[in-house]
């Protein structure tokens, strides 16, 4: 019998990828996606544990999903309602305690077990937790069979972390470093392919720590895994993402100088310019080192850009070391980043230090910290104008006629196009930048 499925998913590309995964391992089911939760016979939250005041979030949601599951059992029906993710992973028995109307609480290591547990759900054998870091990979008791995601598609390649920064829950909700057996991902890499991916994102906590077994003897490196994919008939484009600066290796910066097809946007986070700080959250990495980085990723391939994460107001962060933060920002010149204040996250070893820094001072060192970026990436975006750039084309876009796509370096590019050019690369006359995207014609035309 068909029923329906929605899955509400928070946060990082990642759990892009497992919230497709889920919607897969529920197909034999019977369960078919839909765009909203009213009427949907499972609703899932997956959730991010990264943002500020995410669990009150989650349960601010599950609050307003609850008259909806009141609602169809007043109406003789039954929705079960699933929290994975992050928060479950962390705060299992919090929601089965605060939220009883919650049927499974799985965690992102736990959701090819998915079928099994709305089995015991649906039988009335209880609330579900499932929590614990099973002993075998999810990963090899996923369907083959997959929904297409489209023109450009998220791969996990890696999962979880070893670093232990002291602000960051992701080595106790994603658990250890782990790789997928590189034979593994080819496999997925092809299947995504034949059902028309043409970029395809490698995805990790710490992606570039990736140290897979390799098809025959030893283990491969993300380097040698994207020469690997760059070999694959059909796709166009190879991106990859989180990277740690620890883990750039002469491997990954020789895919870069030698792979066309590996895009030249490189995210690499530094969370502060300030080597006190750096220590401090145990980033493992200098202010020097990062710098050393940069210069050797762009002697490998000049036109390479970059974008960044930034922590402002880590607890005990002065003025000069946010001044810090600021001059690496100016000597770098990022295209694209991420910044946000510092907010404890229950568990870590900084939610505990005394010295926090006074949340009118974080407000006012971010907005200064993002107007320079902005003005980075305003810079970048109006230095691409009467440029021509390949863009691969992903979809219609708000306007008749229009297409968007993205450029090599991430950008959303709109360009009046036919609908047969979505999932080609394009050239494209770059006429007007925006602050977040680019506006152009096709080449043909502007030669025209």
């Amino acid at each position: 019998m068909a029923k329906t499925l929605y899955i509400r998913t928070h946060g990082c590309q990642m759990n892009a990828y497992d919230s497709a995964r889920m919607a897969d391992v529920l197909a034999p089911l019977g369960y078919r996606p839909v765009d909203a939760p009213e009427g949907a016979d499972m609703v899932i939250l997956n959730t991010c544990h990264i943002r500020e005041k995410a669990s009150e979030k989650v349960f601010s949601e599950l609050g307003r999903l609850k008259g909806l599951k009141r609602a169809r059992e007043r109406a003789g029906g039954i929705m079960v309602l699933a929290v994975a993710g992050c928060v479950a992973q962390a705060e299992g028995e919090e929601i089965l305690a605060r939220a009883p109307y919650v049927d499974i609480v799985l965690g992102p290591q736990s959701y090819h077990r998915l079928p099994e547990l709305v089995a015991r759900a649906c039988r009335g054998a209880g609330r579900v937790l499932e929590t614990e870091f099973p002993a075998e990979s999810k990963f090899d008791f996923l369907p083959e069979a997959a929904a297409p995601q489209g023109v450009s598609a998220f791969l996990t390649v890696q999962e979880g972390c070893d670093k232990f920064c002291t602000f960051c829950v992701v080595p106790y909700t994603r658990g250890a470093e782990f790789s997928r057996p590189a034979a593994q991902i080819l496999a997925e890499a092809r299947r995504m392919i034949d059902l028309g991916a043409r970029e395809i994102t490698l995805l990790g906590q710490n992606v570039n720590a990736y140290r897979g077994a390799a098809p025959e003897d030893g283990r491969w490196g993300l380097g040698t895994l994207i020469r690997a994919l760059a070999r694959l008939p059909g796709l166009l484009r190879v991106r990859y993402t989180t990277s740690h600066p620890r883990d750039v290796d002469d491997e990954l910066i020789a895919a870069h100088a030698e792979i066309e097809m590996l895009m030249p946007m490189l995210h690499l986070p530094v969370q502060s310019g300030s080597d006190r700080i750096l220590a401090a959250m145990n980033r493992r990495h200098t202010t020097a080192g990062y710098l050393r980085t940069i210069e050797r990723l762009r002697r490998a391939r000049p036109e390479l850009a970059f974008s960044s994460d930034f922590i402002v107001g880590y607890p005990g962060e002065t003025e000069r070391d946010f001044e810090a933060t600021l001059a690496l920002v100016r000597e770098v010149g990022f295209a694209q980043a991420f910044s946000f204040k510092y907010s404890p996250r229950p568990g870590t070893p900084a939610a505990t230090v005394e010295e926090q820094v006074p949340e009118p001072v974080k407000a006012e060192r971010l907005q200064r910290l993002q107007a320079l970026l902005d003005s980075q990436q305003r810079d970048f975006n109006s230095n691409q104008v009467d440029r021509t750039l390949p863009v691969l084309f992903e979809k219609p876009g708000r306007h008749p006629g229009q297409l968007v796509g993205r450029s090599p370096y991430l950008q959303p590019v709109h360009a009046m196009a036919p609908e047969t050019e979505i999932g080609r690369m394009v050239p494209v006359l770059i006429e007007r930048a925006e602050p977040n995207s680019l506006a152009g014609v096709r080449h043909e035309r502007a030669a025209a």
